[in-house]
């Protein structure tokens, strides 16, 4: 145990002598040794029995709660560009969550591929199945906009050759130029206002989202994660007898 503390903490305790050798003057750093530690599975062969045993009861309690069935998927969905399977069903997420905030689903919904961390295999879905897919604590941002900020943001994923989408068809280039945009099937109205739920993550512009920042206005409501929506909609689809499914529907398509 205390060869791992000193391995793991060797990094702290140099930058300790070197702060030191620094600051007093009746010190003098004369040497520096050091080498590289691969940490892997080696580390869990002989595990110390005094620190297995003081993490036991809270290893017992985490696993009770990340290895809780909360649904099941019918597909294995992955994200990817121009759409995917995941990233369509994070995205419809978003913006029918926003009916917590308007008492209506948002016009158009939007999560970064980059969000993503990991896929939902096809069966069981477990509560630690979702925190590997939205590790971060991202939560929901509706804004509103208007519709010559909207053919901004469409510019703006074509760049990105595609995220996820829903409630809009994007038509790009191979180049990643915007060649035709719509919302509910409708081209785009400049001077009229449009909803979008996304993370506030993409809210702030972020991952090249900047017209996001643009928005005439913004409801950010307190403690709702994406993380903790996705778990109520993985819930409310299992209490109806449904299982979680996704569609390719050509949201965003290369030309």
């Amino acid at each position: 145990m205390k060869q791992t503390y000193a391995k793991l903490f060797s990094g702290a305790v140099l930058a300790g002598l070197l702060m030191l050798a620094s600051c007093q003057s009746s010190y003098r750093l004369t040497r520096i040794d050091g080498s590289m530690i691969t940490i892997d599975s080696v580390w869990d062969t002989h595990p110390d029995a005094d620190a297995a045993a003081l993490l036991a009861p809270y290893k017992a309690k985490v696993d009770s709660m990340m290895y809780r069935v909360v649904g099941t998927s019918e597909m294995t969905m992955d994200r990817g560009v121009p759409e995917s399977l995941l990233s369509n069903l994070v995205a419809d997420v978003l913006r029918n969550s926003a009916v917590q905030v308007l008492g209506k689903s948002a016009d158009m919904g939007l999560m970064n591929m980059g969000g993503l961390r990991n896929i939902l295999s096809e069966g069981k879905i477990t509560c630690g199945n979702i925190y590997e897919i939205l590790p971060f604590e991202n939560s929901l941002c509706v804004l509103t906009v208007k519709g010559s900020v909207l053919k901004e943001l469409f510019a703006s994923i074509a760049i990105r050759m595609g995220e996820g989408v829903s409630g809009v068809r994007l038509e790009i280039t191979k180049e990643g130029e915007l060649l035709n945009g719509t919302i509910h099937g409708k081209p785009v109205d400049d001077d009229k206002l449009y909803t979008v739920a996304t993370i506030d993550y993409l809210a702030e512009g972020n991952d090249g989202m900047n017209p996001l920042a643009k928005a005439e206005k913004r409801d950010c409501p307190p403690g709702l994660t994406l993380r903790s929506l996705f778990m109520d909609y993985v819930e409310q689809q299992t209490k109806a007898g449904k299982k979680i499914t996704s569609r390719m529907e050509g949201r965003i398509t290369i030309k």
